[in-house]
């Protein structure tokens, strides 16, 4: 028989393991473990097995390994997983894409009936249809204002009832009507709460960004760059072209309206003392985009088609 070991030396163990982790992974997922069993956590930890470990614990154990282990490596980005350990939570360390290895903890979720005392985490509504209930039942649906009637001996509800908020706690009576229809509303499973990336603490919906949604960001925050830069005059490498193109702008009003002139305003100036020339200009333009073809192209094609030979060149005239 195995001596049986003391509380001391599990301590020691998980110490050393946690740091051990903390030494060989530098991604880390703070998961809520609310409501999640003993088989469901072990199903999670083979589903994961492979690039990744589940590790549960008293936040106030993980919390003094941290900071022991900071103490002694000079580590100080782990301290940011301090805050985090708040509640019934765990971490999983990963070598894997994070993006992955939270779909992958997604998936074992179980579903759970309706407990009294527990909090609502979605909005609960009975379908309406056949209950299968016998009419003396109908007490239940009366007190929790349910609309039903009597069909064929049984009570069907008629109409769709939001039976319970999201955040509301279950009371006795949605409790045991949940559980006479067999309706097991709430799904329980490890839930991502915060992403550990080198040091870097963020959200997991960042995960879900895709390279799209970046570039639309990237492009909001190089518009709002752009005006600022213009509202107050200061150069920047986004704002560069439409100020040069505003001073252009600018210079070329002034020549206009004055003798001051240089080749780019000559040419503005021909053709505001000649508009007919506005018009030559654009028919280039209108024939390109009603699919004409130009002349010089039709004259090429003339000139790509055989020649036809004349009387003279086969070696004969008609009034010889």
């Amino acid at each position: 028989m195995a001596p049986k070991v003391s509380k001391a030396e599990k301590k020691i163990a998980y110490d050393s393991k946690l740091c051990q982790l903390l030494d060989d992974y530098t991604q880390i997922l703070v998961v809520a473990a609310d409501n999640v069993g003993s088989t469901q956590l072990q199903n999670i930890r083979k589903g994961l097995r492979g690039d990744s470990v589940v590790l549960m614990g008293k936040n106030t154990m993980m919390k003094r390994s941290i900071r022991i282990h900071s103490d002694k490596t000079g580590n100080t980005a782990i301290l940011n997983l301090i805050p985090l350990l708040v509640g019934n939570v765990g971490l999983i360390f990963t070598k894997g894409d994070l993006k992955e290895v939270s779909e992958e903890v997604a998936k074992y979720k179980v579903g759970a009936p309706a407990r009294v005392g527990l909090v609502a985490p979605v909005d609960v509504v009975v379908p309406p249809g056949n209950t299968g209930l016998d009419p003396s039942q109908t007490s239940f649906f009366q007190v929790l204002n349910i609309p039903t009637k009597i069909n064929k001996g049984t009570v069907e509800i008629i109409t769709p009832v939001e039976l319970i908020k999201k955040g509301e706690k279950v009371g006795s009576s949605e409790a045991a009507l949940l559980a006479k229809l067999g309706i097991r509303p709430f799904s329980y499973g490890l839930v991502v709460l915060s992403v550990y990336d080198n040091g870097s603490v963020f959200s997991p919906d960042v995960l879900d960004l895709t390279e799209d949604d970046l570039i639309v960001k990237f492009a909001l925050g190089v518009s709002m760059v752009t005006s600022l830069s213009l509202a107050i005059s200061y150069p920047t490498l986004a704002a560069a072209p439409h100020m040069f193109i505003n001073a252009y702008k600018n210079v070329l009003a002034v020549a206009v309206e004055t003798d001051y002139s240089f080749p780019l305003a000559d040419k503005v100036k021909d053709y505001l003392k000649d508009p007919t020339k506005f018009a030559v200009a654009a028919v280039p333009v209108a024939a390109a985009d009603s699919g004409a073809a130009p002349a010089a192209t039709k004259e090429e094609e003339k000139k790509d088609e055989p020649a036809e030979e004349s009387d003279e060149d086969m070696g004969f005239s008609l009034f010889d």
